[in-house]
C-alpha cells in the first residue's frame, strides 16, 4: 500500500470516529438536554423549602406547617407552548395544592392555571384549571386524571397564541379556550410569567375545605422538571410581536385541534370531567358568552 492510500485510509478512519463522536454527543445532549433551573427561573419564596437535584435539572418544593415554596420565570412572555414535568406529593396529600401557571402582575390580571388539589390516600387527586382575562376569572373546570400523578412525572402544557389557549396533560388536550374577543369576551393579552408553587389550601382545596391537611405527613414534596421555555419574551406591555408566525406555536397547525386531538379531547371530557362552570346553572343561570350555548 502506498503512502497516499495509507493517508486516505487514516483520514477515513478519523472521519468515521469524529462522526461517531458527534452522534453519541448528540444523543447524550438530547438525553440530558433539560435546561437547569437557574437558567430561566428564580425562587420567589420559601427559599429554605427548595432543593436542587441533578445539577438543577430537577427542583423539589416542600411544604410543612411553617411554609411552602414557589418559583417564577426570569422573563415574561407574550405567547408560547409552555410546559413543565411534575410529580405530585403521594399518600395523604389532602389540603395540599401544587400549582403551575402563567400570570401577569397587574390590577386586572391575566392567568392560566393548573392547580392540583390533594386528597386522602386512596382517593383521586383533582386537577383544576382556570382562565383569567382582564381580571375576570371564575372559569373553573375540574377533572380526575387517568393515572396517578403522584406515582411518576407527567407533562403539563399550555399553548397560548392569538387563536386559542389549550391545556394539555402529556399530549392530550383537556381544555380549550378560544379567542372570542369579537364577541366581547376578554382574552389573555398581557405579558405573563411562568410560576410554580406548593402551598396549604386546606380552607378550600379538598371537599370544599372540609378535609384538612394532616401535618403528621409533612413535609409534602412536589418535584418539577423541564426548565427550558418555548415562549416569546417581552420587555414591555406590547405582545403583538409575539403573534408572529415566526414562532412555531403561532403557525396554522396550532390554531385549532386536529381531528385526532379533537377525539382525544372529547373522550377525556366525557370520562374524566367532574365540574365545568359552563354547566353550573345555579351559579350561571345564563351561561357565560364563551360557553357553548
Amino acid at each position: 500500500m502506498n503512502h497516499c492510500s495509507v493517508l486516505a485510509t487514516l483520514m477515513d478512519f478519523c472521519l468515521r470516529r469524529f462522526l461517531a463522536f458527534l452522534l453519541i454527543g448528540g444523543v447524550l445532549a438530547r438525553r440530558n438536554g433539560d435546561a437547569s433551573f437557574d437558567r430561566n427561573y428564580d425562587i420567589t419564596w420559601g427559599n429554605d423549602h427548595v432543593l436542587s437535584i441533578d445539577e438543577g435539572r430537577q427542583i423539589q418544593l416542600s411544604l410543612d406547617n411553617s411554609s411552602g415554596a414557589g418559583f417564577g420565570s426570569k422573563l415574561s412572555f407574550g405567547s408560547g407552548f409552555i410546559h413543565m414535568r411534575i410529580k405530585l406529593p403521594g399518600k395523604d396529600s389532602a389540603g395540599v395544592v401544587t400549582a403551575f401557571y402563567l400570570t401577569s402582575h397587574s390590577n386586572n390580571h391575566d392567568e392560566l392555571d393548573f392547580e392540583f388539589l390533594g386528597n386522602r390516600e386512596g382517593k383521586p387527586i383533582t386537577l383544576q384549571t382556570n382562565v383569567f382575562a382582564n381580571g375576570q376569572g371564575n372559569r373553573e373546570q375540574r377533572m380526575y386524571l387517568w393515572f396517578d400523578p403522584a406515582a411518576d412525572f407527567h407533562s403539563y402544557k399550555i399553548l397560548w397564541n392569538q387563536y386559542q389557549i389549550v391545556f394539555y396533560v402529556d399530549d392530550t388536550p383537556i381544555r380549550v379556550f378560544k379567542n372570542h374577543t369579537n364577541s366581547g369576551v376578554s382574552y389573555p393579552s398581557q405579558p405573563m410569567q411562568i410560576e410554580g408553587s406548593l402551598w396549604d389550601g386546606d380552607s378550600w382545596a379538598t371537599d370544599g375545605g372540609q378535609t384538612k391537611t394532616n401535618w403528621s405527613h409533612a413535609p409534602f414534596q412536589t418535584h418539577f422538571q423541564g426548565f427550558d421555555v418555548n415562549g416569546c419574551p417581552v420587555q414591555d406591555s406590547d405582545i403583538q410581536p409575539c403573534y408572529s408566525t415566526n414562532y412555531w406555536w403561532n403557525t396554522r397547525k396550532y390554531w385549532t385541534l386536529d381531528s385526532t386531538q379533537q377525539r382525544a379531547y372529547e373522550n377525556v371530557r366525557k370520562n374524566y370531567l367532574t365540574y365545568d362552570y359552563c354547566s353550573d346553572r345555579p351559579r350561571y343561570p345564563t351561561p357565560p358568552p364563551e360557553c357553548p350555548q
